[in-house]
């Protein structure tokens, strides 16, 4: 079985799946990835079957150097974003897994949310381009490890209404409130 980095709080209402040396370009991973954590996944899904078909955009965040900006990045507050479509077809695959993984578990797939997702620079693999005057070129590609744990979501209660709560002071409050009751400004 395989180490993941993170453990569900409850394991029993949690699901995962994980993928290794995928082929797929490890930023364009990360920033897609980083687009659906905190998502449900039925919502994901669909995100990323909008993000294949150019309906809907990828903000880039961290490695954003020399992306263009596009008008749909604008709904994340980023000004630049891409439609990374292999980075989506890996992630849907992926999605499609957990989801069979949760319905092996008995989970509902609608209450499923993805509460951690990771990717990691897998090793490169290395090729080489034939330059001018007899040089040589490294050209290396670099692949991903992508794992993800979705949890139902808890429901949450409704706090009781407090009429008499208890407002904490300091002393420098107390004293003010004090001069105050006195009758000082």
């Amino acid at each position: 079985m395989a180490r993941y980095a993170a453990t569900p709080a409850n394991e029993a209402k949690s699901a995962r799946c994980r993928g290794g040396d995928l082929r797929v370009h490890f930023k364009n991973t990360v920033e897609t990835a980083n687009a659906i954590k905190g998502r449900k996944l039925l919502n994901a899904v669909r995100y990323l079957k909008d993000v294949q078909e150019q309906k809907q955009i990828v903000p880039f965040r961290r490695f954003n150097r020399g992306i263009g900006r596009h008008a749909q990045a604008k709904v994340f507050r980023a000004p630049s974003g891409r439609w990374p479509a292999k980075s989506a077809k890996y992630l849907l695959d992926l999605l499609k897994n957990l989801q069979a993984n949760a319905e092996a578990k008995g989970l509902n797939p609608e209450e499923l949310v993805i509460k951690h997702i990771m990717v990691n620079a897998a090793r490169k693999h290395r090729r080489r381009t034939y330059r001018a005057h007899g040089r040589i070129n490294e050209y290396m590609s670099s692949p991903s490890n992508i794992e993800i744990i979705a949890s139902e979501e808890e429901h949450k209660i409704e706090k009781a209404d407090d009429s008499k709560a208890v407002v904490f002071q300091n002393r420098k409050q107390l004293a003010a409130k004090r001069l105050r009751a006195a009758g000082h400004k």
